[in-house]
This record gives C-alpha cells, structure tokens and sequence, in this order.
C-alpha cells in the first residue's frame, strides 16, 4: 500500500512539473509574438501614438478604413475585433493604456453590442496567455467564476481554452505565422456577395445601460481622450430599424449612422458592409468629425 501511494505521488509530482514546464514554454511564445491578432499587438507593443482609434466588433473591424484616415493626415488603427463585445473593448482600451499608449480620438461602435452587458467567450481566451504578466488582465477578471483555476493552476487557462490559445496557435505563434488581422492597419475587407440580401432582425434586440460602455467612458474622461461612439450601418432591409431610436433614448450622445450607408451594393450582409461601402462609410465618419490635417 504504501508503494502505491509512493507511485501515484510520483505520479501527480510528475504531471505537476509538466503542467508547469507546458504553461511556462506557451507563455514564453506568446509574450514574443506580436502578428497574430490584435490582442497579442497590444499586449507586445507600448508607447504608441494614435490620432484616432477604432473599437469594437466585426461592425468596426469590417467597416473603418483607416487609410481614408491617414491620406488626410491622421496616424489611425482598427483595433475592432470580430466576435468582441463592449466587455473586451473596455479591456482592450485599458490594456493600452497600460502599454502607455497615446490616443487623442476614440471611435466606438455602439449599437447591436449594447443590447448585453455579456462577454465573448472567444476573445476573452485571447487575454489569457498574458494573465500572469498584466496586473490590468487580472484586475479585470478578478470577479470571474473561474479566476482562481486559471490564475493558479498552472497551465489550466491552456487546457480550458485550448480552441483559441492551445497547441496549434502556440506553434504558429512561434514559428510567426501571420494572419491578415494587422493588414491594412487593422481593416479587413468583406467582398460583395451576389443575390437577393437576407434582411437581419432586431426584433430580440433591445438596448439597455451597458457596464463596459460607462467603463469606457469613464477611461477616456480620466485620461483625457475624446470619445466618438456612433452607429454603424445596416441595410435597408432590416427589420425593427426602431431598436435605434431606443439607443438614444438610453445613451443620448450616441451618434447615429446606421442610416448613413444603406444602399445593397454596399453591404456584404445586411449588417456587414463590403469594401466600398467601408470607404464611403469611413468618409462620411471623417467628414462629421474631422478635417484633413493635409491634402490627400
């Protein structure tokens, strides 16, 4: 008996270092990688300097050109990231000011993302490689069900997210595969799609105070950065166009857009516009806004 308690300490002591020696060598590549996704950019970058930026879903990620930007005179950036919600933009704002990044304007999607205060669980499994390191990370999660698995278990945040950080993105991290989510300073294009356009439904949609949007303004404010949060465009097809009018009922200083672009060429889907129609959206953003520090 008392061998066998010997082998299964043995055992767990073995498991145990291996946990620690895996956590430790995916950590490592993921603290030195910086071209996969717009997370790790962030996390392995500091000191930037920005005109503007752009926060939020594939609804920005999909539709801010940040080169109509930048041929005005504007250094810019689409930090949009699809599947996000305002939760893991509000993370993302406040990793870059841990990163001592430099913002004058922040452009904010806020429409479909505000009808829930939940998070994506795909993008928040992006933040887990630089728990250990970033006190902002685990100041934000602290509250978590999950927080003390994969804060002190090593290895367990791996394991648990295996989908988005396991061993295939581990390695194509190291061995620095790219993927086109910097391309085009964050902007990645959708293609026109030929056919009749499905019309998307908001009927089960209905905004309400969002904690992330008041924690987002609440960091602009304290660190002096003009926040810009708009809507975005949908097609014309769309049903219950008044989920809108109830946004500005809740949040009165959301600028309204979705109106600004909704011809079908210009649309992918009924809520995704395709290239062209990110070009002339992004114009119509930079001419309420801003005016052109040169000449294109």
């Amino acid at each position: 008996m008392k061998q066998f308690f010997i082998f299964i300490l043995k055992g767990l002591a073995i498991l145990l270092l291996t946990m620690v020696l895996l956590d430790v060598l995916y950590t490592a590549v993921y603290k030195q990688t910086d071209d996969r996704n717009k997370i790790s950019y962030i996390y392995n970058s500091k000191n930037k300097d920005f005109d503007v930026v752009f926060l939020g879903s594939s609804r920005v990620n999909n539709h801010f050109v940040p080169k109509v930007f930048n041929e005005k005179g504007y250094k810019t950036f689409n930090f949009g990231v699809t599947r996000s919600r305002l939760e893991e933009s509000a993370l993302m704002l406040k990793l870059m000011v841990e990163r001592n990044y430099k913002i004058k304007n922040l452009i904010l999607q806020v429409d479909l993302n505000i009808n829930t205060n939940d998070h994506s669980e795909a993008i928040r499994s992006l933040f887990m490689p630089y728990l250990h390191q970033s006190e902002t990370i685990r100041e934000h999660y602290k509250d978590i069900p999950e927080y003390r698995q994969l804060l002190y278990i090593p290895f367990y945040r791996y394991l648990h997210y295996d989908a988005r950080v396991g061993f295939r993105e581990m390695y194509y991290s190291m061995i620095h595969k790219k993927t086109n989510a910097l391309q085009n300073d964050g902007f990645n294009p959708l293609a026109s799609k030929p056919g009749k356009m499905i019309p998307a439904d908001l009927t089960k949609y209905y905004p309400k105070r969002n904690a992330a949007y008041e924690e987002i303004k609440a960091i602009c404010q304290k660190h002096h950065i003009n926040l810009i949060a708009v809507t975005t465009p949908m097609c014309s097809e769309t049903i219950n166009r008044d989920y809108f009018n109830h946004i500005k009922e809740v949040y009165p200083e959301i600028h309204r857009f979705e109106n600004a672009v909704t011809e079908d060429k210009y649309f992918s889907t009924c809520g995704h516009m395709n290239k062209a129609g990110a070009v002339e959206f992004t114009k119509i953003i930079f001419d309420a806004f801003f005016k052109p520090k040169s000449n294109p």
